[in-house]
């Protein structure tokens, strides 16, 4: 259960005056995704969905007493990870920014949590981080992620291709925490359903010539191919050499490997592949999708997610009277669950409005929000396939 958001009479004297000194105040929030590396095809609707909360929240007026959110990007890499902290850093040091949305891989958002945002005291919410040990990350209650955990997609992914009669898969995984954490995480949800791993080996991204890495695959055998990889990088190579062989002609990919990239790496040779990434049909999916219009692509992976981290930081930040994140990382949990009034898409500024007046809210965003554990999503999937060249939607779950 959430605390109502009350106070005494000297406390909200103290809350109005802080609101009304951050009048016309700019309080800036780093957006740090991998604009270049093996998910750059991805993140720029990522940092589109981040960045249309923040200008709504902005043009609403009413973030304490009307303060302006100014996005600042940084580049993550996905797989750089002194890059990425080098970049966490500047945000810090020269931007003055008081969170951050993001990272985006989990490695690199390991190295941020670990070595910047601890430190510096500085919350994170990332829209894509998945892998099960950021789970169990020491972060002084500074990090939580609006993406599930891969030990959630682990078992989605086994469900579908039990569904399909699927029983017996070789794995290829990107040699990183993201590929190697949802590797472990599916084979055992994969075994314990009956099913038969006939080899799990990583790969390394960068690599021209993948026919190797296909040849073991190809001779452990399987009915499918899962590939963890990225789609911009080496899960895309792996793929190509597999159809180029005659080792494998339909796939599985989980989420690093979903997005119109793949469509026009491979049209319809892939046609019958299926995955899984994180998504719901919900009535505010739908309502984002609306506001979104044609400005950007609202279904790419982890973009509903980006609108919803940003989001919450901000509310957070009202539910406190305060940027600094020392004392609105208390409140995350809070406006993101139930009780409450339910906020969707396009009511950030309604949102402000009832927790200025001490009116709890339930977070529900573009992707049904509902923080457990360690703040992190529980979790709904979209699973598609491929059907005619084009990435379909099958259903949710």
């Amino acid at each position: 259960m959430k605390k109502l958001l009350m106070a005494s009479a000297a406390t909200a004297l103290m809350a109005g005056s802080a609101m009304s000194a951050s009048h016309s105040d700019e309080i800036k929030l780093g957006v740090i995704l991998g604009f270049t590396g093996p998910i750059e095809s991805l993140t720029p609707s990522m940092a589109a969905g981040a960045e249309m909360a923040m200008a709504e929240v902005t043009e609403s007026g009413k973030l304490m007493g009307g303060a302006t959110v100014t996005p600042v990007r940084a580049d993550s890499t996905c797989v750089d990870a002194a890059a990425a902290t080098a970049a966490a850093e500047r945000l810090i040091t020269s931007d003055g920014i008081k969170g951050i949305v993001g990272a985006d891989c989990s490695g690199v958002t390991g190295a941020i949590l670990s070595n910047v945002a601890v430190p510096n005291g500085i919350v994170m919410i990332s829209p894509s981080a998945t892998s099960p040990a950021l789970s169990e990350a020491e972060d002084n209650g500074l990090f939580f992620r609006t993406a599930p955990s891969d030990a959630r997609q682990g078992v989605v992914m086994t469900e579908i291709l039990m569904e399909q009669g699927i029983d017996e898969v070789a794995v290829t995984y990107t040699n990183n925490d993201y590929g190697k954490g949802l590797a472990d995480s599916f084979q055992q949800a994969f075994e314990a359903a009956g099913g038969t791993v006939t080899l799990s080996a990583a790969h390394e991204d960068g690599k021209a010539d993948y026919s190797a890495e296909v040849g073991a695959l190809a001779a452990a055998g399987g009915k499918r191919l899962v590939v963890a990889g990225y789609v911009d990088q080496g899960g895309s190579g792996i793929v190509r050499a597999a159809l180029d062989s005659g080792a494998f002609d339909t796939f599985h990919f989980p989420d690093g490997m979903i997005g119109t990239q793949l469509e026009e790496n491979f049209g319809s040779e892939i046609d019958g592949s299926t995955g899984q990434h994180p998504g719901t049909d919900s009535e505010g999916a739908n309502i984002f999708a609306e506001l979104v219009g044609d400005k950007f692509d609202s279904t790419s992976p982890f973009t509903p997610e980006s609108y919803d981290a940003a989001a919450l930081i901000m509310l957070a930040m009202q539910a406190a009277g305060s940027s600094d994140p020392a004392a609105y990382k208390e409140k995350v949990m809070d406006v993101a669950n139930a009780p409450g009034e339910k906020i969707y898409p396009g009511e950030l500024g309604k949102a402000l409005d009832l927790i200025a007046a001490g009116t709890d809210i339930d977070y529900v965003g573009a992707t049904a929000v509902e923080l457990i554990g360690p703040g992190e999503s529980a979790g709904n999937y979209r699973e598609i396939v491929f059907k005619d060249g084009k990435i379909t939607t099958v259903k949710y779950r």
